[in-house]
């Protein structure tokens, strides 16, 4: 089942209403879904490696106990930050300032910035071990087989 960017956001607890909760497409939701996004984008930066590689072992813990507790939605949302991390990074690396279009909509020059690759990289072998952890694996199917 689809992401759906209808539901009422502000009101719903995912920890406490996890079956209305869709894992979608990518980070769909990484910046909407309570109270994970309050919990995990404080601890989300990649402005350098020594920040990235910070940021995401603290993203990686909150995983980790998210999955200690059985909490697929934590789980999945940290992947969301993970993966988040490294696309942002990704974006930085590639064009000055994240900018990938100009003004006129046309896609500027790349420029590659070897600091936020690296970022990029960091993030990316966390975002990986989450997204082929077989216990994370196992949850994603249940969960979608459950609710959608």
């Amino acid at each position: 089942m689809a992401f759906d960017y209808d539901m009422d956001f502000d009101a719903i607890d995912f920890r406490e209403q996890p079956e209305l909760y869709r894992v979608g497409r990518g980070e769909q939701g990484v910046l909407m879904v309570e109270p994970y996004k309050s919990e995990i984008l404080p601890y989300w930066r990649f402005k350098t490696p020594a920040i990235a590689e910070e940021s995401s072992e603290k993203i990686y813990q909150l995983y980790l106990n998210y999955k200690e507790a059985g909490d697929f939605v934590g789980m999945d949302m940290s992947r969301k930050f993970l993966q988040m991390g490294y696309t942002r990074s990704r974006r930085y690396a590639n064009y000055k300032g994240g900018k990938k279009y100009n003004d006129e909509g046309e896609v500027n020059q790349r420029e590659i910035d070897d600091e936020k690759a690296q970022s990029a990289a960091i993030f990316e072998k966390k975002w990986i071990a989450v997204r082929e952890d077989e216990d994370y694996l196992e949850l994603k199917k249940a969960h979608q087989k459950k609710y959608g």
